[in-house]
């Protein structure tokens, strides 16, 4: 499965500045891990060091967060738009 994923500023330095590139896989984790394989050094700024999403980074397949969905087991349909965003904390 092909799907969009929309990368955030602060790690487009892995993605040679492209705001968005494409990445395949039928569940999140494989989309993680193809990102992976393309753009090396993404995966460990969203997975922590038990490979699981870290706390403060919230990914969303097409409108739904995937810590209400399956986790790392959300499906990922052909398609799909991916979104990698990092919490903001301030006042």
């Amino acid at each position: 499965m092909s799907v969009n994923v929309r990368i955030p500023t602060i790690l487009r330095t892995y993605t040679d500045g492209r705001a968005e590139v494409t990445a395949e896989g039928a569940t999140l984790a494989e989309v993680i891990e193809s990102l992976e394989k393309n753009h090396p050094g993404i995966a460990a700024r969203v997975l922590d060091d038990q490979g699981k999403l870290r706390r403060f980074v919230n990914v969303y397949v097409n409108d739904d967060d995937v810590r209400f969905e399956d986790g790392l087991r959300t499906a990922t349909p052909d398609g799909a738009g991916v979104s990698i965003i990092p919490a903001v904390a301030g006042g």
